[in-house]
């Protein structure tokens, strides 16, 4: 029942640029060989901020998926959907709320972050405030075990752990839970329930956290256990109730090494920004005219590329020889500063080309992104539905 699966979701407020795809589609491309995958378009959350202006958010969508597919993302290794279309997200943030304390929600570090820094937007609204509900909803709902995050993320995640912990806590008691577990334990069979049994005593009693892991594990091997039964034994290892949820953990990406066209981060808010699919002749005009080291007032005269944002863009697209070349005629003013944002220039576009050619198919047929849409969202919403399923169970909504 539990698969070592992934989700994440981008929100669709506007084009997509090469600081996305070095921070996260690089990231999710190798993924999708490794772990069941689903990606989503994350529309509601794009209204927490954009709720006056939902014209970008409507315009962005079908042209973000392009751009995912553009990156190399494999509709045949991961499922692509959009976060309204399944709405037993919307349900399972509902129930979630309805047990979630207040000061949960107002501690999560990003949500006096945001308001500083979008203090031009009106984002006193509840849908701002419990956006990280939104989240936790998004990841659970598949019983995600892992969800790539960068740094700055890791609390949210830590806060989805501490809700599947109280939801467990609440509503994992079922009447005569711990003769029912005690009776799934004899069905591991004489050997495997004694090691069960260890195991148990030892992260409950010592506090051995490798002794869950192991147990786990054990768990895992069983293959003729029922779904009920294996949920019972997930939630008597931890001295909980039966696990309906599962928490999830982060899978912690490196910060995007992608310097905007001035130096500084790329984004779309500084206006510094390479899309993933720019025309070849406006990356040409946008490097040819970056700032250089402003020492360098004439060809003659020689400058540091520390200094220069130019620098940073060779960290990304140059070899060792070309950032020899680079720091030796800048400071001996051997070459000049068109001369050295060439090989970037030829860099940029050499990685955009693949990404336009894999573009090209569905721009020529857009009902192409329709249909790995549309199988995505029925995919992800049967996952969603069997989630529902035990939660609305559990809570006591399972009534037909």
């Amino acid at each position: 029942m539990y698969v070592e699966r992934i989700v994440s979701g981008m929100r669709p407020t506007g084009a997509l640029h090469l600081g996305h795809y070095h921070g996260v589609l690089k990231n999710w491309v190798k993924l999708q060989h490794e772990y069941p995958c689903l990606f989503f378009v994350a529309d509601w959350h794009a209204l927490t901020t954009n709720y006056d202006s939902p014209q970008i958010i409507e315009d962005s969508v079908w042209d973000m998926v392009i751009d995912w597919l553009a990156a190399g993302v494999d509709p045949s290794q991961a499922s692509i959907f959009i976060q309204s279309k399944v709405p037993e997200h919307a349900e399972l943030h509902l129930l979630l709320s309805m047990m979630t304390p207040l000061g949960w929600l107002e501690r999560v570090p990003t949500y006096k972050d945001q308001q500083e820094k979008l203090s031009h937007k009106d984002l006193s609204t509840y849908g701002f405030l419990g956006y990280p509900l939104l989240m936790s909803a998004d990841i659970l709902i598949y019983r995600a075990k892992y969800v790539p995050v960068g740094e700055d993320q890791i609390p949210h995640i830590e806060f989805s752990r501490e809700l599947v912990r109280r939801f467990n806590h609440l509503y994992g008691r079922e009447p005569g839970f711990a003769e029912k577990a005690q009776e799934a334990v004899k069905k591991l069979g004489s050997k495997k329930a004694k090691l069960y049994e260890e195991l148990r005593t030892r992260y409950q009693q010592e506090g051995d956290a490798a002794a869950i892991g192991q147990a786990q594990a054990l768990l895992d091997e069983v293959q003729h256990l029922s779904n009920v039964d294996r949920e019972r034994l997930f939630g008597y290892l931890e001295g909980t109730g039966k696990m309906i949820l599962q928490e999830p953990e982060a899978l912690l990406t490196e910060a995007s090494k992608m310097p905007g066209l001035d130096g500084g981060k790329m984004s779309k808010s500084y206006g510094n920004t390479i899309t993933l699919r720019e025309d070849e002749e406006s990356v040409r005009n946008k490097i040819k005219k970056m700032p250089t080291d402003p020492q360098r007032v004439r060809r003659t005269d020689p400058g540091d590329p520390e200094k220069c944002p130019v620098w940073q863009l060779h960290q990304v697209y140059s070899g060792s020889e070309v950032k020899e070349w680079v720091q030796k005629g800048c400071k001996s003013a051997g070459i000049g500063c068109l001369e050295c944002k060439q090989p970037v220039i030829d860099g940029i576009l050499k990685e955009q080309a693949p990404m336009r050619e894999r573009a090209q198919m569905y721009l020529d047929d857009p009902q192409l992104v329709r249909n790995i849409v549309a199988d995505g969202n029925e995919k992800a919403r049967k996952l969603a539905q069997e989630t529902m399923r035990d939660v609305r169970e559990a809570i006591g909504l399972g009534y037909n």
